[in-house]
């Protein structure tokens, strides 16, 4: 090849500079590099807050490809056809990527890349979206792992890389390619009025990311283990949502982490084990992607969860309307800010699938359409942990109680008064914001009276151990 000849650069979840190994390695070949970024048929699936917030991304990342001499070029349609067609269009002789382990990415790229090479054209992928790619772990047997603490003293000594420094100026193209207009893509359309209502929660892009994780370990870290499951606190990093789109690498956290433990800060390897439980999700997802559309205990296929989502309880679970606090609170912070604090996520969950017996799948397609941070290794196994259908999942007999976790995390209820605006003199304005992020359709006021509880604490676990103990596992 020439040194003129173009390398794509194809751009999924990747959208940073800095320890960016297949964006450095196409710079430093000094051929030109055309940035791609494709609406395919994978990102058409996403919900709607995560496809908003990708635009979000999208529009932030182009900006920042100007500044370093480059474009963003848009396409929409199936990833291997665009590729082609972009091949053709630019001359290019090379495409280059970050791999993603999800059984639908893993599927759209094996087939990228068999097309590629059939039409002569270099086709290489790089790690970038996890520390330790699934097939670098083994048990000492050979296979993978199943549970979670073995697997943290397998990697936590291993050698992490270095990350790599942002490239300078990107090499341009003679000519750009067409590219599509981000606007008319409308990402946030399903968002309706929502969108206004989430963004001010948003924290995009690189440099907001990096802000993000300097004040965590400034200022968090050392607090974290305890503060982390105070949901009222600003106890957590928050990096998960800049994680999702890659706008920070989980190496540059890493790194700051392992900085903060050997600096004697306590919380440090708490944060350690949060990163690597990412890992450990995305372990599980390349090894068994069963995990992601299907319990991964097959046992669990015969049990009797409710799959209706038009049932009463379901709708009062969504709206949160269930009487039931931390549940309703939890789901209110979701639909304001597209976040959900971590402890809030394990009682919201456990009260669907335990105390309302319904299936976790109806969870899992809730938050990937809610949530600001969704991920598809962390939503799926995150689900399935609290439901006790996954690998190394809370025990099926064990059953958050929602007003006890309340005492004892939301003391003095500033979480909950926060997002709950009925019975209150003053709501708070997040409380009120929700009403006006919520479907016309709720018919919801603030004004309305808090809703008795659609299922007893008591009476909820009662009905879920009476079922788990009449079924064999």
């Amino acid at each position: 090849m020439s040194e003129k000849t173009p390398i794509i650069m194809w751009l999924r979840r990747d959208l940073r500079m800095s320890d960016h190994p297949a964006l450095r390695a196409a710079v430093e070949t000094g051929r030109p590099v055309i940035p791609v970024w494709i609406l395919d048929e994978v990102v058409e699936t996403h919900g709607a807050c995560p496809k908003w917030r990708l635009g979000l991304a999208l529009a932030h990342f182009a900006n920042v490809l100007k500044d370093a001499n480059s474009r963003l070029i848009l396409r929409r349609g199936k990833a291997v056809d665009v590729l082609r067609d972009l091949v053709r269009d630019t001359g290019a002789g090379a495409v280059y990527w970050t791999r993603l382990y999800d059984p639908e990415s893993v599927a759209r790229d094996t087939a990228v890349k068999s097309a590629l090479k059939d039409d002569n054209i270099e086709a290489r992928s790089f790690a970038g979206h996890v520390m330790f790619e699934p097939w670098t772990v083994e048990t000492k047997t050979g296979g993978f792992y199943k549970v979670y603490t073995p697997f943290w003293k397998s990697v936590r000594g291993d050698t992490v890389g270095d990350p790599v420094s942002a490239p300078g100026k990107i090499p341009a193209p003679e000519s750009w390619p067409k590219s599509d207009d981000l606007d008319d893509w409308q990402m946030g359309a399903a968002m309706q009025r929502g969108g206004d209502i989430v963004k001010p929660f948003a924290s995009v892009g690189e440099a907001a990311a990096q802000g993000r994780l300097g004040a965590f370990i400034s200022d968090g870290i050392d607090g974290y283990q305890a503060a982390r499951d105070r949901p009222a606190a600003n106890g957590t990093s928050k990096l998960s949502e800049n994680l999702t789109y890659g706008e920070i690498s989980p190496r540059t956290c890493w790194h700051a982490g392992m900085r903060a433990l050997h600096s004697g800060k306590s919380g440090a390897e708490t944060f350690l084990k949060e990163l690597v439980w990412r890992e450990f999700a995305y372990h599980l997802v390349y090894h068994t992607p069963r995990i992601t559309t299907g319990n991964w205990r097959e046992e669990w296929d015969a049990f009797p969860w409710n799959e209706d989502e038009r049932r009463a309880e379901v709708k009062a679970w969504k709206q949160g309307r269930t009487g039931i606090e931390f549940v309703d609170a939890a789901q209110r912070e979701m639909y304001v800010t597209g976040h959900m604090h971590n402890r809030a996520r394990m009682i919201v969950a456990s009260y669907l699938t335990k105390h309302l017996m319904c299936h976790w799948r109806i969870g899992q397609k809730w938050f990937e359409d809610c949530l600001i941070d969704w991920d598809p290794a962390s939503n799926a196994m995150g689900w399935q942990w609290s439901a006790g259908s996954g690998p190394d999942a809370t025990p099926y007999f064990r059953v958050f109680n929602p007003v006890t976790q309340l005492d004892k995390f939301d003391r003095d209820r500033a979480y909950v008064d926060r997002w709950i605006a009925e019975g209150r003199k003053n709501p708070h304005d997040d409380a009120l914001a929700y009403f006006d992020a919520i479907p016309k359709t709720w018919g919801m006021t603030p004004h309305d009276a808090y809703p008795d509880p659609v299922v007893e604490v008591a009476e909820g676990r009662k009905r879920a151990l009476s079922a788990y103990e009449n079924r064999s596992f």
